[in-house]
């Protein structure tokens, strides 16, 4: 005798290709943030990017002198939700290593308010990444990393650095902020790299 009736516990669904596994999708944007949020004014902001030899230094009109480019990617957040099909516009971290030299294959993305997360070099050029300073049609607000924040849509999305002020060039993949209090140094949703 059947305890449950046939078709009681719904359809199996397939699932959906562009969504990581451990993950739902949403329809807002949720805020998380480790500390206190900066408020930059764009004025003030700046970029950095330090290598073994330089210091390479933008400043906002900077740039948007490089050329912004409008993209739309899903991003997924490590605490389990995604959102899909979301319009970003940004700086391709191309346009900024064109100006610069390094044999250095890591970068820590350093915030305003001291925020730090590591990324391999190879994982932020090529069209995969950008300095973003717009989401869904809007200028970022401070609650969401603006003025600018770093883009790497393809990782967990702490590695999408808010409030990006530099690039330091690394010889090792050292912790960030994050890695070192116990999330995965690289942070595929595919594999599901949260915690190490």
């Amino acid at each position: 005798m059947a305890l449950v009736t046939r078709g009681f516990t719904g359809r199996r669904r397939e699932p959906d290709p562009h969504v990581p596994p451990g993950q739902t999708v949403v329809g807002d944007w949720p805020v998380l943030s480790a500390g206190p949020t900066p408020v930059v004014e764009t004025e003030d902001w700046e970029l950095r990017i330090v290598t073994e030899t330089a210091t390479h230094t933008w400043s906002w009109d900077g740039l948007l002198a490089l050329g912004v480019e409008d993209v739309t990617v899903d991003i997924h957040c490590v605490t389990h939700w995604t959102k899909l099909g979301m319009a970003w516009r940004g700086v391709p971290l191309d346009a900024l290593f064109a100006e610069v030299e390094t044999t250095r294959d890591f970068v820590m993305a350093h915030s305003y308010g001291g925020y730090t997360t590591n990324v391999p070099l190879d994982e932020l050029l090529d069209g995969q990444a950008w300095i973003a300073i717009e989401a869904d049609g809007e200028p970022l607000e401070p609650e969401h990393g603006g003025p600018a924040r770093l883009l790497v849509p393809h990782l967990y999305f702490w590695k999408s650095a808010k409030w990006i002020h530099g690039l330091q060039m690394m010889e090792d993949d050292d912790p960030g902020f994050w890695e070192q209090n116990g999330y995965h140094l690289h942070g595929d949703p595919w594999t599901e790299e949260r915690y190490s």
